[in-house]
């Protein structure tokens, strides 16, 4: 009986020793990504100014997320984001990474100064760029290159700063994400149509194909920075919450290229925007301000959470927005 018992005990360990091994095997389930915690976004550049800072066509803000510190654009003028961070009590020489949303001089004029002036004091200021894909084409004009980054491309790397060129998302910090190239899902033409560039393919419209932005992760939601969102703000928020993650969209921050906006896509730009619920938005640069005052209305925002950017205005994330007298 005792030799019956353990043939018996050894054969149901083999008949159990296949499922224990298939379940120690299995691939663990994956691990939640990181969300920002501490965040704030502080304008540097956009036409709203007070007294004591610069105001100009353009746009730059920086971005700290749980100690991270990122440039976002930067500006028109070489000096004026670094005259504006200079007036606010910033300090970007400690900045090393910065974010070009496209090839446009409002948004990169500052650049190659704001790289020459900080280095001086920390080496590694501003000294790696990130780009989308398609922002070095040529853009021939009546007039000679139109594309102002293939000059500043030499003179930032002859001072020592280096390019990231990116054709997807990617994550630059934990919780913190640049979109990359957006897909243009739906026909957003947020650009003028009469530029051409001179792409692989040959000479095509300039529909601005590196366009990109940023997006912070947060437990409240999603926090997205745009330049002019030439790709089109609900393309692009549609492809933060694709790749990052489908949460309500928490705040958009800058410039959404609709000042030229008619009644019919403000509606259905204010429709989607409804539907992702948005909580804040500070229309900055080429929002433009009638167009920040008709989405505050059809989105269903107030003026505490909904207001035209200014120089040295913030979002910060448990806050909400600053916009500052002048926008408030």
């Amino acid at each position: 009986m005792k030799s019956l018992h353990l043939l018996l005990c050894a054969v149901v360990a083999l008949v159990l020793a296949p499922s224990v091994h298939a379940q120690a095997s299995a691939p663990e389930s994956k691990a939640p990504r990181a969300r920002v915690k501490n965040l704030r976004v502080t304008v540097l550049s956009t036409m709203l100014a007070e007294d004591h800072v610069l105001g100009e066509w353009g746009f730059s803000a920086l971005v700290e997320a749980d100690g991270h510190r990122i440039l976002f654009d930067t500006g028109y003028f070489p000096n004026t984001v670094l005259q504006n961070a200079k007036a606010l009590g910033i300090d970007l020489s400690t900045v090393t990474e910065v974010i070009l949303s496209h090839h446009h001089d409002d948004h990169t004029g500052g650049l190659v100064t704001l790289r020459r002036e900080l280095s001086k004091q920390n080496p590694a200021a501003l000294s790696r760029a990130h780009v989308g894909q398609g922002i070095f084409w040529s853009r021939p004009g009546k007039s000679g290159e139109g594309n102002p980054m293939v000059a500043f491309r030499t003179a930032y790397e002859a001072a020592g700063g280096s390019f990231v060129e990116h054709e997807g998302p990617i994550e630059l910090a934990p919780g913190v994400w640049l979109t990359g190239p957006v897909p243009r899902t739906y026909p957003e033409r947020n650009w003028s149509g009469k530029a051409q560039m001179q792409s692989p393919k040959g000479l095509v419209e300039d529909n601005l194909p590196e366009d990109q932005s940023l997006v912070i992760d947060t437990e409240q939601g999603l926090v997205v920075v745009s330049g002019c969102g030439h790709a089109g703000i609900i393309n692009t928020l549609e492809y933060a919450r694709k790749q990052v993650r489908e949460a309500p969209i928490l705040a958009i921050l800058g410039g959404l290229h609709l000042f030229r906006a008619d009644e019919q896509v403000l509606a259905w730009t204010a429709r989607k925007l409804k539907e992702m619920k948005l909580a804040h938005l500070m229309g900055a640069h080429c929002t433009g301000i009638e167009a920040v005052f008709r989405l505050r209305e059809l989105v269903g925002l107030t003026r505490r959470t909904c207001v035209v950017g200014a120089v040295g205005a913030s979002f910060e994330l448990g806050k909400g927005l600053d916009p500052l007298d002048i926008a408030r």
